[in-house]
């Protein structure tokens, strides 16, 4: 848990003051907490991340439940309405801005997209349903994505158009 700490703390830049970071920091705690035994004790320690789950919900309005899958280098630029849900999946270097909802575009459909590596998710996003994103993409400021976006694109607009990427 530790080593994935200073990780992100680096990511954040060193910046203990992020608020993202702080939301990572509860994330892992909730994530190592799984492994503790005995029981009694992983239910008292259930129970203190829950409250600072709520903490960091309230304070920031980042909501990232322990449930998710996020690969290494993932970085919460800025705070407020963000809400991940338990089902998404994130690859490695990810980043999420003000306002984005990676979510379920049904409640009757509990599935939540899977994201890939190196993928950059613009303010205000959403990215919705049972959809999968590529590697090295694009999501432009508000676009609302709920088809699958191929890798090496950019997706922009509501509904979202998918366009490839430029080569630089």
């Amino acid at each position: 848990m530790l080593d994935n700490i200073r990780a992100d703390l680096r990511a954040h830049g060193g910046h203990w003051g992020a608020q993202g970071f702080w939301a990572l920091v509860v994330y892992r705690f909730g994530r190592w907490r799984y492994g503790v035994r005995p029981v009694l004790l992983r239910k008292l320690l259930s129970l203190v991340y829950r409250v600072l789950f709520k903490i960091v919900q309230v304070v920031t309005g980042i909501e990232l439940p322990c449930e998710v899958v996020i690969g290494r280098n993932f970085v919460i630029d800025h705070s407020g309405g963000i809400v991940v849900s338990g089902y998404a999946r994130f690859g490695e270097n990810c980043r999420i801005r003000t306002g984005v909802v990676v979510g379920l575009a049904w409640v009757d459909d509990p599935c939540a997209p899977s994201i890939g590596d190196n993928v950059d998710i613009g303010v205000g996003a959403k990215v919705l349903g049972r959809i999968r994103i590529g590697n090295n993409v694009v999501i432009g400021a508000n676009a609302v994505v709920v088809r699958d976006v191929p890798d090496d694109s950019i997706a922009v607009g509501v509904p979202a158009v998918v366009r490839p990427r430029k080569a630089p």
